[in-house]
């Protein structure tokens, strides 16, 4: 450095420049005596200090003013680096005026000539008194933190995302009987405390890591007595703001001690109610069965991505619940969910409610609305029972995903939009393709990330999970205390079919609830029995429904969509036209695209 230093502070406006600096700033001469200190070092130390602080003695001002518990280190810093010209940078705390210390973060450079000689040493002192009690609170909780997880008899490890262990609780480290830097230093822990035959399963919840999902699974872990005891071993995800696994936290309990009394199972079991929400991956979709694992693979996948994305499954299965787990993995999980459903929405109005209208687009419009579309931007748009659109509005919203645009109805001014299409549907959109209902360009367009939601039937093995999950809901909004439910109920669910899905489930369990007078529920084996017996109607009604439909779309294709006159579609069944005209109203058919034919 040269010897033209920043501000000169043998003159006046040198002096004036660091005296408005609020930061601490001082100048030391080559033998470590202040030049210098501007007002805000003076007034932190206050007249009384002054002599101190321009004391021709260096060491007499630093045991005064630094805090006795720092004195040593601080000289040791400074007696090796300053007769070395080498700069110092330290924490440390200063006496105030008030007889009180701070912490200080303190930098002292070197002034040079074009020898390398110091001719003096600039420093700065930056207040961290806060920073410093943060960190101490900080400490403090971790403390807290470590002694609660060490009190919890459950085993609990943490893990970084490729599953390998870098801490656990006193329990977990008793179990195993080995110390935390050889679960630290190992690269695949689990597969030496793990039953080699139970090892894939541990590393089926491993491989799962990197896209974030939750699992659990029932492992032998090896005691340190050298015993296999079978363990619930579930893990779950700590994100990052974009939703990243940072780090996974996992909990082992022991499966046997929970074989102690049925009144010991069932305190295991509500506390398990309780974690449901946490453990599993999305909202209220609750299950491990492997066809739902699959679904949870296929939201983590395509959540992040922008593609449109198209769920199948019966009615009941849950493809808003999976629509709104996508939402919230997407990037757009800060702006708006809209959903619709088609089915439930007149086919004259689907178009306005959809794309929006201009006032005076038709008779009632008497002012401009926005359309869920609009609604949406920056967001994700969930079109439910998309199957029920009808044409018209089939060839509208292919032209809106293709050219990310769309018109207001009643209007002709493009208006750009920014919306993540899902849609959702539980009809058999390929045989509607094969009969001109559905257009298949459509199809192609919506169909880019499939997901398919498995009927409950096909995923048995969760309804005691979902039965639980329920009770515990409804048991807290009615004020009732419900400990159990009934075995036989449980066998009877499990063998029931389900045609309504978890929809149909949530329903017989709230009316369970309902009606339950002690801390068991059971299930009235008839309401099953009368539902079989619904189900066989509503087949029937619709396979009577479906035969009407057929006949009168012969008719209407046979007439071009006429219904009156004496070539009408109403003659040639033989039926009044208002008649036809009702059926075809409640049949929803549309009569139009047949004159079209």
């Amino acid at each position: 450095m040269s010897t033209s230093l920043p501000y000169d502070v043998t003159s006046a406006a040198g002096r004036a420049v660091l005296e408005a600096v609020p930061e601490q700033i001082f100048v030391l001469r080559p033998d470590f005596t202040v030049e210098f200190a501007n007002a805000a070092v003076r007034a932190y130390h206050g007249d009384a200090l002054a002599p101190i602080l321009f004391s021709t003695n260096a060491f007499e001002r630093d045991r005064t003013l630094h805090h006795p518990d720092d004195l040593a280190r601080v000289q040791e810093e400074g007696s090796y680096r300053l007769p070395r010209g080498l700069p110092v940078a330290l924490e440390a705390r200063l006496l105030a005026a008030d007889g009180t210390y701070r912490w200080f973060r303190m930098n002292i450079s070197p002034v040079t000539d074009v020898h390398g000689k110091v001719v003096c040493w600039y420093g700065t002192r930056t207040d961290i008194d806060a920073l410093k009690g943060c960190e101490a609170r900080l400490r403090e909780h971790a403390r807290e933190v470590r002694l609660l997880a060490d009190l919890v008899p459950q085993l609990l490890f943490t893990l970084d995302t490729a599953g390998r262990i870098v801490d656990a609780n006193q329990a977990a480290l008793e179990y195993l009987r080995r110390p935390l830097e050889a679960l630290r230093a190992s690269d695949d822990a689990w597969a030496e405390v793990a039953h080699p035959i139970d090892a894939s399963a541990v590393h089926t919840l491993i491989d799962g890591l990197p896209l974030g999902l939750a699992g659990e699974a029932a492992v032998r872990l090896r005691r340190h007595d050298g015993e296999y005891r079978w363990i619930l071993l579930r893990l779950v995800p700590l994100v990052d703001d974009d939703t990243h696994p940072r780090r996974w936290f996992a909990a082992g309990v022991d499966l046997e001690q929970l074989n102690a009394g049925e009144e010991r199972i069932a305190a295991e079991n509500r506390v398990l109610r309780e974690e449901i929400d946490k453990a599993s991956m999305f909202e209220e979709i609750v299950g491990s069965s492997p066809a739902l694992r699959r679904v949870h693979v296929a939201i983590a996948q395509v959540g992040a991505a922008s593609s449109t994305v198209l769920i199948t499954g019966e009615t009941g299965t849950g493809k808003e619940l999976v629509a709104r787990a996508i939402h919230k993995r997407s990037l757009r999980a800060d702006r708006a969910f809209v959903g619709v459903n088609c089915g439930a929405i007149p086919p004259t109005l689907i178009a306005s409610e959809l794309f929006g209208h201009e006032r005076g687009a038709f008779t009632g419009a008497s002012q401009r609305r926005l359309g869920r579309f609009e609604l949406a931007t920056g967001g994700t748009l969930f079109l439910d029972e998309v199957g029920d659109l009808p044409p018209d509005v089939q060839l509208a919203l292919l032209r809106v995903l293709q050219e990310r645009e769309l018109e207001r109805v009643g209007s002709s001014r493009p208006i750009k939009i920014d919306v993540r299409v899902i849609a959702a549907t539980n009809r058999d959109l390929r045989a509607a393709m094969a009969n001109g209902t559905f257009r298949s360009d459509l199809y192609y367009r919506l169909n880019v990330f499939p997901i398919e939601i498995p009927p409950l039937r096909e995923r048995a093995a969760d309804i005691p999970l979902l039965v639980e999950y329920f009770v515990d809901r409804y048991a807290r909004q009615a004020r009732k205390t419900i400990h159990h439910v009934d075995r036989n109920s449980i066998a009877l669910l499990a063998a029931y079919d389900w045609p309504g899905n978890v929809r149909e489930l949530q329903n017989v369990v709230e009316r369970a609830v309902i009606v339950c007078e002690s801390t068991t529920l059971t299930i009235d084996p008839r309401w099953l029995a009368r539902e079989r017996q619904a189900r066989a109607q509503r087949l029937l009604n619709d396979e009577l429904a479906s035969r009407e439909r057929q006949i009168i779309e012969t008719a209407l294709a046979d007439s071009r969509g006429r219904v009156a006159g004496a070539q009408g579609a109403a003659g040639r069944l033989g039926i009044p036209a208002s008649t036809l005209e009702s059926k075809i109203r409640s049949l929803r058919i549309d009569k139009h695209r047949f004159k079209r034919l």
